[in-house]
Formats: structure tokens, sequence, C-alpha cells
């Protein structure tokens, strides 16, 4: 369990944020001021420190510098109000980790403190191997050859050869000071690429800041990546700090970069090009050396073509690109990622699930993963969370699963559909193929009728009353259809 040491002279937000770290499975401890918060810190060991920036007997500036020279473990995050941000950005650039802003939000606070452990705990890694190749940090790291390993925390090295490559071109990278375009699916890890690039280059130290370009309304867009004076438009109640200036000296990673409006396209052009910002209602401009990298699940070229996107922007970020497979094109890699998530998940629940059974071994390596790595994850945890023994089986599978387990065994005309592997002294088993494979109409219709029934359970949460209305069937009917494709 990760341990957290609150230091907050507002008994009320400590408690409270103490009650919420323990149901979220952390072990919090609160200390009122900073002389008691560093006296826990010699008797005790954190993970991470909460700290106010303001506090009765000093600031988050002298507990950073302690912090930092004798407790180099320790990840700090400063907890702030709107009028402090100047200052918390700059305790970024001494080493903090992050920064809250008064009021506090539970899933900002629960993210950051997550992405802060998993940072903190990488760089530490890197720093103990001494290495100035890639580095993977996952619960079971595993080394390439020549010592050189994949550094990001969510990334996880795969026997395939789409991920071999994927790990090749992320080590060519890294050390340069390109910027990057990923191209892949949502879900495939996008995100966790664009972390190890950042661990593996010379900018390792400093900030890494991602911002997703998806959920930006054009009206915000400016003030998030510019930031803005106080007073500059109507609602600027304070001065923010934008993006770029955030990752000043680090790292920028914009995901979903191709929902930026034209407008904003050629604001961030002229940022780009000139290497300079300057924050909305200021006549200042600010020097930037910033790393982009940026991240995309649709062919911006064709954006391009369709007036969407701009060229020149394009070919700004594109320096290098690195394309994410999808899960589906990863073979064997589906079990080595489920293996992982397993690992974690009862680290979360505190269970002690072991192994996959066969049936869902077979429908891991089957299933389409329309939601990749993302949807693997969830599916793991929730059946991790539903397994009572060591071996999660396939009744907890969510249901869209099931069905499309049902439905390769009708299709193979198989029971079990999957046949466990022996051990090596045994010899192995393949999976059971259909006896006849000849073009059967019959069969066709049965596939597309149960593609039919399933998509529009899907889209009604398996309402069989919506179901039948949807298809201009009767109840009674699409219960027939639905046995008669092994569909229960």
């Amino acid at each position: 369990m990760k341990k957290i040491l609150i230091i907050d002279d507002e008994v009320n937000t400590a408690l409270l944020l103490s009650k919420f770290l323990s149901r979220n499975g952390f072990e919090a401890t609160t200390a009122s001021n900073g002389s008691t918060g560093l006296e826990l810190l010699k008797n005790n060991e954190f993970n991470l420190v909460l700290c106010d920036y303001r506090l009765e007997d000093t600031d988050g500036r002298e507990i950073l510098k302690v912090i930092k020279n004798q407790y180099p473990k320790t990840g700090v995050i400063i907890i702030t109000g709107y009028s402090d941000i100047k200052m918390a950005v700059e305790l970024i650039k001494m080493g903090a980790y992050d920064y809250i802003t008064k009021p506090l939000y539970p899933d900002e606070i629960l993210t950051t403190i997550n992405k802060a452990i998993e940072t903190h705990h990488a760089l530490l890694e890197a720093a103990e191997q001494q290495v100035s190749g890639p580095v993977t940090v996952s619960k079971t790291s595993t080394k390439e050859k020549g010592g050189k390993q994949v550094l990001s925390s969510e990334f996880v090295t795969g026997s395939s050869r789409a991920s071999k490559e994927l790990v090749r071109q992320i080590e060519l990278v890294a050390p340069t000071n390109y910027s990057v375009i990923i191209i892949g699916e949502s879900g495939t890890g996008k995100e966790s690429v664009a972390k190890s690039i950042h661990l593996n280059s010379p900018r390792r130290n400093e900030p890494f800041i991602a911002m997703d370009c998806g959920s930006l309304t054009k009206e915000l867009a400016q003030s998030e990546f510019f930031g803005h004076e106080k007073g500059s438009f109507t609602g600027a109640l304070y001065t923010k700090i934008g993006h770029f200036e955030m990752a000043n000296g680090g790292t920028l990673f914009l995901d979903e970069v191709g929902n930026l409006s034209y407008d904003i396209q050629a604001a961030l052009l002229r940022t780009v090009q000139e290497r300079k910002v300057k924050r909305i209602g200021s006549t200042k401009e600010i020097d930037l050396d910033v790393r982009i990298i940026v991240a995309t699940n649709e062919n911006l070229q064709d954006a391009i073509q369709k007036g969407r996107f701009r060229e020149d922007l394009y070919h700004r970020f594109n320096e290098f690109g690195i394309y994410m497979p999808p899960l589906r094109e990863r073979g064997n890699d589906v079990i080595l990622l489920a293996e992982h998530f397993l690992r974690i998940a009862n680290e979360e629940l505190g269970r002690n699930v072991t192994t996959f059974s066969a049936d869902v071994v077979e429908c891991f390596l089957n299933y389409r993963w329309q939601g990749n790595i993302r949807e693997l994850k969830n599916v793991v945890r929730r059946a991790t969370l539903l397994t009572e023994g060591d071996e999660i089986q396939l009744k907890a599978l969510p249901l869209e699963m099931l069905a499309y387990s049902r439905a390769s065994s009708f299709d193979t005309g198989t029971s079990d559909g999957y046949t466990a592997p022996r051990s090596n002294n045994e010899g192995a088993t393949e999976p059971q193929q259909p006896k006849d494979d000849r073009p059967d109409l019959k069969n066709a219709a049965l596939e597309a009728e149960y593609e039919t029934i399933v998509k529009v359970l899907r889209q009604v949460n398996y309402n069989k009353t919506k179901a039948a209305e949807i298809l201009r069937i009767d109840r009674k009917t699409l219960y027939n259809k639905m046995k008669a494709i092994n569909l229960k």
C-alpha cells in the first residue's frame, strides 16, 4: 500500500483528504504544520507528500528543498490557491511533480497522485540503474538485449514483431529533440509511449505535461495552451499558466491533436515556429524550450485534404512518426498484457488470482478488442474482482465477450473451442479447427444474423424487449434466434 503524507494547517482539509485517500487504497498520514511533517519524514518512509504552499511555520518551497536533499525517494505535490500558481510552477522546476489548486476535486487529486507515484518511481529506477538507454518500469521489468529497456510504468514490452518494432523506434527517437506524431486507435497506449520517449530523453528530469485536445472548447483552448493574465477577459479572476509554459524545458504531449479548431492551429503554429509564448492579456513574450509529441487516432493527411488540419503544422509535428498497432495485431502480447494487468489488479484489490483458464485465454486471443489495451485492462480488473478462486473463468468476463466466445465455439463446431497447451515435454496442441471450411450459405446467414443481434443488444444494454423492437421481431422470436446461434 502506497504511503502519503499530507501537510496542511487547515485541519478539515487534511482530514477530508486523508479519508478520501484511505478509501482509495492509500495509507494517509496528516501533519498540521511543516515541522511536524518533517519530523514524520525522519521516522517514516513515504511515497508522496501533499504539501500546502502556505503553512503557519514555513512554506512549500522550504519543505520541497528538505525533501529533495534528504528524502529523494519521496515525490512532492504542492497544494495551492490561485494566487500562488506562479510560485507553484517554479516549485515544479525545482523538483515538485505537480500542483493542485484549491478548491480540491477528487478526480483531479486521484489522477495527479497516481501519475506522480508512477513517474517518480520510474525516475528512481532509471537513476538507480544508471542507464542512458530506454528502461521499462513495470511490476515485472524485463530487460532487452544489451540492458536496454523502455521506461514508462504503463508500458509493457511485448514479444510480437509489432511490439519489438515499437520499442526500436522509441529507442531511436528518444535521445533526439525531434517532434513526434504517434498514430493509433483509441486505447492503444499512445500516452505511455510519449512518456517513454520523454523519460529516456535528456529532458527526463524536466516536466512532462499531457493535454487532451479532444476535451478543449474553442473558447478555452487559447487559455489552456498559452495562459492568461488576471482581468484579461470576463471571468479571468486569476493569472493562469498555460501548458506550454508549464512544460518549458520538458515535453508537451498533445493527445487527439486532430480535434483542434483551425484558428487554434494557426496560433499553435506561430508558437511552435517562433518558440515563444505570450499569455492572453500580456505584452511579455516568454522563450520556450519544449519538445512536442502529439497523438491522433485519425489520418491527419486526410484531414489536410478536407481542409480540417493545417499542412504546415502537420509537417512541424511530423519530424518522426510512430504507428501504434491495435491489440488485435499484437498476437500473444494480449496474454502478456493481461498477466501484467492481473498483477496490478491483485495488488489493488488484495486478491491472489494467479492465472486464466484455457477458455479465457482463447477468448482473449480471438476477441476483437475494439477498446484495445484500455478495454483489456478494464476486463481483467473486473474479472479479478469477480473471481473467488485463483483462476479467472469465462463466467467472470463481460456479457459481450461471453457472447463472442459462444459464437466462436458455434462457428468452429466445438463445445469448448480451445485445448490448453501442454507442457514442453508433452508437445503443444492447437485450437480445434472446423472440420469443413468450404463455403456454406446457411452458416454465412447465421453469422450475419448473430452479428446483427449482438450489435443491437449492445446498443440497448442487453434489454431484450428494446432489441426485439429494433429488430422488428417479437421477444419469443428473438429468444429462439438467440438460442439457435448459441447466444444466451
